[in-house]
């Protein structure tokens, strides 16, 4: 399989398990833990095995991620440097992002 090719990517919210889950073919192949806070849903790490990276499981779960949020009136708080830096380079969804997280780069 070529680096360009991309899974059929499933997620799902496990909230026994405070974590987003994505399953290719049935198997969990990775996954976004969070936390829910006032408004906001704090993602703290995403996992992908390294010789499934690169194939879309980390975008799937970002986006699943960002859905869930808009869906119950959240903002996200990117912990995780995979998700943060998922978020640059789609600035489109830059309005999903907590006010503290967008303003994060700024401090001195």
């Amino acid at each position: 399989m070529s680096v360009k090719e991309r899974l059929v990517v499933q997620v799902t919210d496990a909230p026994e398990k405070s974590r987003y889950e994505a399953y290719v073919d049935g198997e969990l192949v990775g996954y976004t833990e969070y936390r829910h806070n006032d408004g906001t849903t704090m993602l703290s790490i995403t996992e992908v095995p390294e010789e499934l990276q690169n194939k879309g499981i980390g975008a799937a779960l970002a986006r699943f991620a960002l859905a869930a949020a808009r869906e119950s009136g959240r903002r996200i708080e990117p912990v995780d440097p995979f998700i943060a830096g998922w978020l640059e380079r789609h600035p489109e969804h830059a309005h999903m992002m907590h006010e503290k997280a967008i303003h994060l780069g700024e401090e001195t």
